[in-house]
């Protein structure tokens, strides 16, 4: 694809643009409060934006649009059961963080059981970060980049990382979120721009349900190996869902950062309802390609690249361009700001440096979120070796986030868990998803986590019958934060669930 000046001028210039802002903005952080938490100060349309800006990343225009292609709408369940997540984390975790006035979710865990097993969730984080969440990124965005741009994929990779890092070394989380909110809206425009022409390409909206009508089902059969209904609405879809959303420091830490409980779950539910929204301006091109050129398309990965590639007309490449460098960047920064965030808190104060001041802690936040961009940009190559990038993404995290569910879920509701019951729970993890996969590689992921999930919820409670915890955890810090709730919040959230059901049911 050759770029116009125009494109060229417009993609430069955006990057620019957020580099300024994001510097601009995060000028005077002093304190490790301002750099790991953005002095605790954000209003819910920073914190909702930003929550889909860290999201939806290449992974999604990439991998999801992907699965769209040859799976379909039923993709969309990622993204609609989503939005029902965010509302429960909203209404039921969310008052209990900000009441501990908490830096990280591992941090919590302390609270509940102990160093140790707050120690093994910070480690585990770390690894899965920059494995999973960060070399996933930056393979899918050098991917796309390559395909639409010709940018060879290490040289994309290190690009990507190097101008993502430099912000976000600097100026910590207020300048992830303010820059979150310049590339959250360009994706979103962006997204609805390739919609509206591949809608046009197709032959309109009613053209579009036609030949697209084997493709447009949310539901799919029981024995699905995918995405079979009952993992969708009650089974192992729940568990990377309350994962994600509520204990996932990258995703969590924007909600950790809110003035006080109510713009907290404000910008939650202004996210939830803009999450019902993305699977039409991601998914649908997916399905759009394969109507269009699913001749010429060799890998489901291609499907989007290729619509930019057919359907833009020169002049908007670089809008396009844009769009997609900010998905990468918006969610690179949050990884990466958040993997150094659980380092200096859980791990340098906590265990090897807890005499360290606010700027000994920015400094150490500094070098390890440079040292996560290496480490990050030497792994992803190999990415590009498991397949499908959105498959290669879901699998992985499977292998921490039901044990991760199980202790948060567990040790919320039975005072008597001790840190003994968590400890086995999260280390049988590992073991037991990864054979799962080894010996049931027809069966769904998601079926897989869920029997994860089962047997780890089976072993907390065996080890609590037999050796209860002697005494009830001590109760949480008042960290001064105002946690009164807003009526009119709980009745939107409520509205995202009657919308998420209204959409299913169209889709049936």
């Amino acid at each position: 694809m050759t770029l116009s000046a125009f494109d060229l001028l417009t993609a430069g210039g955006f990057v620019v643009l957020v580099v300024a802002v994001s510097l601009y903005a995060s000028r005077r952080e002093e304190t490790s409060e301002d750099y790991f938490l953005a002095g605790r100060g954000l209003t819910w349309w920073l914190i909702g934006l930003s929550l889909i800006a860290s999201n939806i990343s290449t992974e999604h225009f990439v991998g999801m649009a992907g699965r769209g292609y040859e799976l379909g709408l039923a993709i969309a369940s990622y993204e609609w059961m989503a939005a029902v997540t965010l509302v429960l984390v909203g209404w039921l975790f969310l008052p209990r963080f900000l009441q501990a006035g908490i830096y990280t979710i591992p941090e919590f865990l302390e609270y509940r059981y102990g160093v140790r097993v707050r120690t093994l969730m910070a480690v585990t984080m770390l690894v899965a970060y920059v494995v999973v969440a960060l070399a996933t990124v930056l393979y899918s965005g050098a991917l796309a980049l390559a395909a639409v741009f010709g940018l060879p994929i290490t040289p994309g990779i290190w690009l990507i990382g190097v101008l993502a890092g430099a912000y976000t070394v600097y100026g910590g989380l207020k300048a992830v979120v303010w820059s979150d909110l310049i590339q959250g809206a360009t994706l979103l425009a962006g997204g609805l721009l390739v919609t509206l022409l591949g809608l046009h390409a197709v032959g309109g909206w009613t053209a579009f349900l036609e030949l697209g009508r084997d493709k447009l089902h949310t539901v799919l059969p029981y024995d699905h190996p995918e995405m079979p209904w009952v993992a969708v609405f009650v089974g192992g879809l729940w568990i990377p869902n309350l994962f994600y959303w509520g204990l996932n420091q990258f995703i969590a830490q924007r909600t950790l950062a809110a003035r006080d409980l109510r713009q907290g779950q404000k910008g939650i539910v202004f996210a939830a309802y803009l999450k019902l929204l993305i699977p039409f301006i991601i998914v649908f091109p997916g399905i759009i390609a394969y109507e269009l050129y699913g001749d010429a398309i060799a890998q489901a990965d291609q499907a989007y690249p290729t619509m930019i590639a057919q359907i833009l007309p020169a002049g908007l490449r670089g809008v396009m361009f844009a769009a997609l460098f900010g998905a990468v960047m918006s969610s690179l920064d949050s990884m990466i700001n958040s993997a150094s965030t659980i380092f200096t808190i859980d791990l340098v104060r906590r265990h090897w440096w807890p005499a360290a001041d606010n700027r000994q802690l920015v400094r150490v936040g500094r070098w390890s979120t440079a040292a996560v961009v290496v480490i990050g940009c030497l792994w992803a190559p190999a990415v590009g070796r498991f397949g499908s990038v959105f498959n290669y993404i879901q699998t992985f995290w499977g292998f921490v986030t039901p044990g991760i569910v199980a202790v948060f879920l567990f040790g919320l509701a039975w005072r008597r868990v001790p840190a003994g019951a968590a400890l086995a729970a999260m280390l049988l993890g590992v073991p037991l998803y990864g054979s799962l996969l080894w010996w049931l590689p027809r069966v769904a992921f998601l079926h897989h986590m869920a029997i994860t999930f089962a047997a780890q919820a089976a072993t907390i409670c065996a080890w609590t019958l037999c050796w209860p915890a002697e005494q009830d955890p001590p109760p949480l810090p008042r960290a001064g934060v105002d946690l009164s709730s807003s009526r009119a919040t709980m009745l939107a959230g409520v509205g995202v669930i009657v919308v998420t059901a209204m959409l299913y049911a169209a889709f049936w």
